[in-house]
């Protein structure tokens, strides 16, 4: 089982009764106005996620993680590696993204994550290189991708939905975490 703990937080796995707090935080329609299409997901979309990133751990050997809180055992969302299919200026590469349930907002959660994530890519996965794409009216994830040290290589749009997406990367042979 993979497993990473930083100051705060377990990355961990998914577990069956991660289902129900997921999909409460996919539920809030300001979480997820910046993912995707914009819509909150149902149980059963949350399932499907949860069943698409343990397959991606299985077929990949990395995906994204359960974020726990290690003080409480509450599950504040998501973070972790998938291989992007759209864009097309990142498909195919390494991407890295998160979620968090609203109430852990603006508290380093998502930095604390994604950074200990970024260090298991390079640690424990030996990827040389990671992207991430956010909405360019997104400021918060942005900031995040700032801390990591990512830069901002250039501007797509969704091909699905009707947004404009800033691109970063970040070459990890030279990571400093």
């Amino acid at each position: 089982m993979t497993e990473i703990r930083t100051p705060r937080l377990l990355l961990r796995r998914w577990l069956d009764d991660d289902l129900v707090p997921l999909s409460e935080i996919h539920a809030d329609p300001v979480v997820m106005q910046r993912i995707g299409d914009g819509s909150p997901r149902s149980l059963e979309q949350t399932a499907e996620d949860i069943e698409a990133w343990e397959e991606e751990w299985d077929e990949e050997g990395f995906g994204v993680f359960a974020v726990e809180l290690l003080g409480s055992g509450e599950l504040a969302g998501a973070v972790g590696l998938s291989v992007a299919d759209a864009p097309a200026e990142i498909a195919g590469q390494v991407s890295i993204g998160w979620r968090l349930g609203r109430v852990f907002w603006g508290q380093g959660y998502a930095s604390e994550a994604a950074h200990a994530t970024l260090e298991f890519a390079v640690q424990d996965r030996g990827l040389d290189r990671v992207v991430a794409v956010c909405r360019t009216d997104d400021r918060a994830s942005a900031n995040v991708l700032d801390k990591l040290g990512m830069q901002t290589e250039g501007a797509a749009g969704h091909p699905d939905h009707d947004h404009d997406l800033s691109v970063y990367g970040i070459d990890l042979t030279q990571y400093q975490g």
